[in-house]
């Protein structure tokens, strides 16, 4: 398809408008080998739960693709409404078009004002990443029972409150309401699917929208794959649900006033070609 028809490059995946054909009007997602992760003493180290591209991974697009008709398919089987068509490549799906959830800006003559462009959700089945970073008082690895947020997407996300956004007239209380709901119903099925292989999700990110032809129903949009998923194996929970090997597997520390933590038994996404075949 022409470079004409590029709607969007991402950090995982370029969308075209399709022009012509069955699937005129449509959305077609290709899948890149592109990968996100950062940077640790001048090695890459990939991990989905970072926002800046450090490299690439052979076949990690046809992988992603693969994933994502998976648990696509999988959603419709449980009424789970989402823009997924079809798939028809090892590395391409179709996709309706869809409206990310947004909000124009309001007084554009104030310098530095900016809009909305997009939000994402992200879910957390335990304490890690930039959750434990931001409530280091928390045990790592303790369980959080699927707690969400949402962030606005751009250049650098910025966590903002559910109350913020019903305040600013981004959302209606219903709408994130509804929003929390279908996220919590998606993550639950995606964290039943991976323990079927005797794998953990430890957290997720989704991004919801709505359809450009539909009845402006909220819904999931974009992907579910590798990118947007963290996973771990050798998760042994408690009665709580807090995972018992957690001084195993978490590793934090804290230099010139940054914390981090990573996870030894995080599954990379090289690693999930062998899942969900």
């Amino acid at each position: 398809m022409a470079e004409k028809n590029l709607v969007y490059r991402g950090k995982s995946k370029d969308v075209f408008n399709i022009t012509e054909g069955p699937y005129a009007g449509k959305y077609r997602f290709v899948f890149t080998d592109k990968a996100t992760g950062y940077i640790e003493n001048g090695k890459v180290v990939f991990d989905p739960g970072y926002d800046t591209v450090v490299g690439s991974i052979p076949g990690k697009g046809a992988i992603a693709c693969r994933f994502a008709t998976h648990f696509f398919k999988l959603l419709k089987e449980k009424a789970i409404p989402s823009h997924y068509i079809d798939t028809i490549n090892e590395n391409e799906m179709i996709v309706e078009p869809a409206f990310p959830l947004r909000m124009p800006v309001e007084s554009p003559e104030f310098p530095g004002s900016a809009p909305l462009l997009n939000l994402e959700f992200t879910w957390r089945n335990n304490a890690t990443g930039s959750f434990w970073r931001r409530y280091p008082f928390v045990r790592p690895c303790r369980n959080l029972h699927k707690v969400v947020e949402a962030w606005t997407k751009g250049d650098t996300d910025i966590l903002i409150t559910m109350e913020a956004l019903e305040a600013t007239g981004a959302m209606t209380k219903e709408e994130i309401e509804r929003s929390v709901e279908l996220v919590k119903n998606i993550a639950e099925i995606v964290t039943e699917e991976f323990e079927s292989n005797n794998l953990h999700v430890i957290d997720g990110k989704f991004e919801l929208g709505r359809l450009k032809y539909g009845d402006g129903k909220i819904v999931l949009i974009d992907e579910i794959s590798p990118d947007v998923l963290r996973v771990c194996r050798g998760y042994s929970p408690d009665k709580t649900g807090n995972c018992t090997v957690y001084k195993q597997c978490a590793v934090t520390s804290f230099s010139d006033g940054k914390r981090t933590i990573k996870n030894r038994n995080q599954v990379s996404a090289a690693e999930f070609i062998d899942i969900f075949l």
